[in-house]
Formats: structure tokens, C-alpha cells, sequence
């Protein structure tokens, strides 16, 4: 189903008013995944998604270059052994187009679209003390009353715009990457500036350069990158892994980061593994003396890639550990910079001043563009839930019980926002991780919980205090030492890309296997942690 039939089938639809026992909050790969478990429970529910079609971040996210930076074939749902057989991804890390096929796919083929309203944002979320119901209000004027509502709104879905004096009066295009149209954006002949070059800038500089009739590229901090390594499926070991999922999958729930590492020896007798991607040994950087190592690899990396040594200079970061921002991985990104229609403004030698009507004023000059575009990331984990009006018990609001930074026991569940889940919340593995391993591990203990509640006739689960600091106290500990939390690392792990955010760590570093144990161990204490209470 095109995007723009779905949104013209829904135009001028009358307002619903909807009591249901399940809100769910995002049509992306968390939400098609929840609706296909609580379906099976017999229970009725009402998807919400601000698009206009399924996909969540491969339907927001498709700026020119975007692709998955873990092993596709590791990148996809567990709960479907036939598609497992029957699927075949054409690259090692696949293209954005080429996923959001696949999750349309699996919307297509478990029949999930009919469970969502599309093209409707939730604006409040309000929880009714008395009736233990979820009343949840969206920008289109429905009502729906749910007993639990499910946030599956992803961790990278907040756009992050920077408070840029002048950003209104710019008369050009101007375009968030996470933002990107559907149509597209037309670069022929244009002059093109970009601010921003985390993974979003360096996965879409090289594209904009080619089409752009010039670049200007406005780095406020370099990353650390690696180059891709996508190749072709090779067959023969697609038809390993198609024979050996299951244990790939037992791999992937154990494991550190979600990736399995399955191998194999090929028919030249040589081992092969798809490799971890931008994952890739996060935690073996906490070693100092490997990590310095591994600064002087990238060094010589960008040296030997880059012509002009004073741009090769101002690629290489120096001043935080490998691991303190995520590791990018890009394609042709460093020859960018060989190219003459290719302008780098080191942002350290004198910031953005204003944006005008033309372009971008810097200390270091004036730079006139008819293209702006924003590769500056997101308000990561919290944004998108805070920038709903939600409020709990009492009509206290998530947003300002959260302002000193996040709180939720296992990333799952605030304390006094009962029956309210979040999916790959902070305090979980999330961003770390394979996310759709994570997702499904959340949506699965989510399920249990309902089918644990109904089965008891419980009214609510909610948490404590105690149990909510006793684990954010765990989050913290755990990465104590890792180049995370080293003292020169400002990253949007610690929210320090937004301007007046709390700087807390927020994902859980200790491990996608750890971290399920802790699950289910919590499960097997009777819901230790965890209040459950009153009568259905």
C-alpha cells in the first residue's frame, strides 16, 4: 500500500472514539511485532502512527545513503520461520529501500496494517486513577480508552532541530535527515550545506556531494568511522545461516550486543561471518591501551584516504575514546573530501553563528547554500515519549518527573505510569544493541505480563522507587570504565546533543544476554520490583 493512498483513504475520516484493551504507539518494527503477540491473546487493539505506512525508522529515515549497519540477515523478526526461509536480503547490510520491502512485507503477509490508524500523531496520554484505563487523545481528534498502552515509539524518532538564531527566515530547502521526503529532495545544479556529520552525515555526504553542484559541509565533531563492509549475499553462506536460524537466533539472545557472530567454513575452507557492524567490540574498547590503539588506526585511516593533510586533520578526532559516540560505518565517505566541489568548515575554529535567508554565517565566514540540510540526530530514547503530553498517577507529566534524567525499572515500566510499557526504554539495552532482537525480547516479556495480569485478574503493574533507582544505580555501575562514560565523552547516549538536557547515561551497556536473564529471573521472584495490583 502506497503512502499516499492510505493517507487519502484516511482524509476527512470522522473522529474515533474507541474503548479497546490495547493502545499501541508506532506502526515501526516494535509496533507490527506487538500487535501480531497481543492479536494472538484475543485481545482488541488500536495502533497509532504519525506516518502514512508502516516502517517506523525505515520510513522516516530516507536520506540518500541510509542503510542497516549491523548484518541484515540478523536485522529481521524471529517470529516467522517460513519467511526466514523464504526471505533473501541482497546485501550484507542492507539499503534502507530494501528493509522497508521487507517490513512492509510482514505487514502485508500477517495482515498487521488494519490494527492502525495512520497519519495520526498522539498528543496526550492521561491516566485515569479511578478507572485504571488509559485515556489517550491524537492531533486528529480521536479518543481511545485502553487498559494498557504500549510505547512503541522507537528511540530515534524525536528530530532534533538546533536552536540556530535566523533557522525560521532561511527561504531555500531545508530538510532533517530523519525527516527525509518521500519524493525526495532535488540537488541538480544546487548548492548544497549539511550540518551535522555523525551516522545520518557521513552515510549521506558522499550522495549529496555527487549530485550536489557543490557541498558545503559544516562539521561540528568528528567521527570515528570504518569503512562498511557490504558485499553481495554470498549464497552459499545465506544457506548456512537459513539452515542454522535457530541457532543463530539462541546466539543473538545470549549474546553481548544482540549479533550472533555466527560462522561458518566456506568451500575454500577459509571461516566466514557476516562481522558485527557498528557494533562491532564496543566493550573490548574500555582497554585504554587498546583503545589509543585503535585512535592511531583511524588516524592512519583518514591519512591514507584524504589528500589534503590540514582537511585529513580536521577528520581525526583527538580529544574522546573510540566508543564514546557510536562507531559509523561508511561507504567512500573520507574521498569525499578529494572532491573540488567539496567544502569542510571545521566548526572548532569558529561555530555557526546564524542561518539567513541565503545560507549560514560562521566566525569563519559566510557561506550561501540553497539547500540546508540537517543531519544533527535526535532528542535519542526520551524525546519521544516526553514530547507527548503524558501523565500518570496524579497527573503528574513523564516529561517533568524526567527532567534530571530518565527513570524506568528494566527500561520498562516509570513508576507512577501503571499498565504503560515502554519498548527498548532507557535503561535497556536499546540503542547497544541489535534493536530487533531487543524489541523482541520487550514485546515477548510485555505479552507474558498482559497474559499474567488477565490470568490473575490484575488491575495494574507499576514499579517502586526503590526498585526504579536500584536499577538506574545498575545502569550506571555497569558503565563505570567503558569509553561511554569517559570524562571528554559528550554523546547523545548522555543526551548532551540537546540543548538544556539532563546529561545521564542512558541505555544499559551490560549486555543483551545479561539483560534478559535479569528479565526473566525478575519473572521467576513473582514480578520482583514490580507492583501489581487491584481487581480486573
Amino acid at each position: 500500500m502506497s503512502s499516499s493512498s492510505n493517507g487519502s483513504a484516511q482524509a476527512g475520516r470522522t473522529p474515533e472514539r474507541l474503548d479497546v484493551d490495547v493502545v499501541i504507539v508506532g506502526a515501526g518494527i516494535a509496533g507490527l511485532y506487538a500487535v501480531h503477540r497481543f492479536r494472538a491473546l484475543g485481545l482488541s487493539l488500536r495502533g497509532i502512527e504519525a506516518g502514512d505506512e508502516v516502517g517506523g525508522t525505515w520510513y522516516w529515515n530516507r536520506y540518500p545513503g541510509c542503510r542497516c549497519d549491523v548484518p541484515t540477515v540478523e536485522y529481521s523478526y524471529s517470529f516467522d520461520e517460513e519467511l526466514e526461509q523464504e526471505w533473501s536480503f541482497p546485501e550484507t547490510m542492507s539499503a534502507q529501500p530494501e528493509i522497508e520491502k521487507y517490513v512492509n512485507h510482514v505487514a502485508d503477509r500477517h495482515d498487521l496494517r488494519r490494527e492502525f490508524v495512520f497519519g495520526t500523531r498522539v498528543t496526550s496520554a492521561v491516566f485515569d486513577d479511578d478507572a485504571n484505563r488509559w485515556m489517550v487523545e491524537t492531533d486528529r481528534g480521536d479518543q481511545y480508552v485502553a487498559t494498557w498502552c504500549v510505547m512503541a515509539t522507537g528511540s530515534l524518532s524525536a528530530p532534533n532541530f538546533p536552536q540556530i538564531p535566523g533557522i525560521d527566515t532561511f527561504t531555500g530547502d531545508m530538510v532533517h535527515t530523519g525527516l527525509w521526503p518521500r519524493e525526495g529532495v532535488d540537488l541538480q545544479g544546487k548548492r548544497v550545506g549539511i550540518i551535522g556529520t555523525g551516522s545520518s552525515g557521513i552515510q549521506s555526504i558522499p550522495h549529496l556531494a555527487a549530485a550536489a553542484e557543490h557541498l558545503t559541509i559544516f562539521q561540528r565533531t568528528p567521527n570515528y568511522a570504518v569503512p562498511a563492509a557490504v558485499t553481495p549475499t554470498d549464497p552459499n553462506f545465506e544457506a548456512q545461516i537459513k539452515q542454522n536460524y535457530r541457532k543463530v537466533r539462541d546466539m543473538q539472545r545470549t549474546s553481548a550486543i544482540g549479533i550472533s557472530g555466527f560462522t561458518h567454513v566456506g568451500p575454500d575452507g577459509q571461516e566466514q561471518g557476516l562481522g558485527f557492524g557498528a557494533l562491532a567490540g564496543f566493550s573490548a574498547l574500555s582497554d585504554p591501551e587498546l583503545n589509543k590503539s585503535m585512535q592511531q588506526f583511524f588516524a592512519d585511516l583518514v591519512r591514507s584516504r584524504v589528500n589534503d593533510p590540514e582537511i585529513a586533520d580536521a577528520l581525526i578526532p583527538t580529544d574522546y575514546p573510540v566508543g564514546c559516540k557510536r562507531l559509523v560505518v561508511e561507504i567512500d565517505y573520507f574521498e569525499t573530501y578529494n572532491r573540488d566541489n567539496v567544502t569542510l568548515v571545521d566548526l572548532r575554529k569558529g561555530g555557526i553563528e546564524a542561518i539567513t535567508p541565503t545560507g549560514v554565517t560562521t566566525a569563519q565566514g559566510e557561506f550561501d547554500v540553497d539547500v540546508l540540510v540537517f543531519a544533527t540526530g535526535f532528542d535519542a530514547m526520551t524525546g519521544p515519549l516526553t514530547r507527548i503530553d503524558i501523565r500518570g498517577r496524579g497527573g503528574r507529566t513523564l516529561a517533568d518527573k524526567w527532567a534530571g534524567g530518565p527513570r524506568a525499572y528494566l527500561g520498562l515500566v516509570s513508576e507512577g505510569f501503571p499498565n504503560m510499557f515502554l519498548i527498548t526504554g532507557p535503561g535497556s539495552p536499546s540503542v547497544l544493541s541489535n534493536m530487533i532482537v531487543s524489541i523482541e525480547q520487550h514485546v515477548d516479556f510485555v505479552t507474558d505480563t498482559i497474559t499474567y495480569m488477565r490470568a490473575n485478574g490484575t488491575a495494574t503493574i507499576d514499579t517502586t522507587d526503590d526498585a526504579e533507582e536500584s536499577w538506574a544505580e545498575h545502569v550506571n555501575e555497569v558503565a563505570i570504565g567503558t569509553p561511554f562514560t569517559a570524562p571528554s565523552c559528550n554523546s547523545w547516549y548522555l543526551g548532551a546533543n540537546i540543548e538544556g538536557k539532563t546529561r545521564v547515561f542512558m541505555p544499559y551497556v551490560g549486555g543483551v544476554g545479561r539483560y534478559r536473564e535479569t528479565c526473566d529471573e525478575v519473572v521467576r521472584d513473582g514480578y520482583r520490583g514490580f507492583e501489581l495490583a487491584g481487581s480486573r
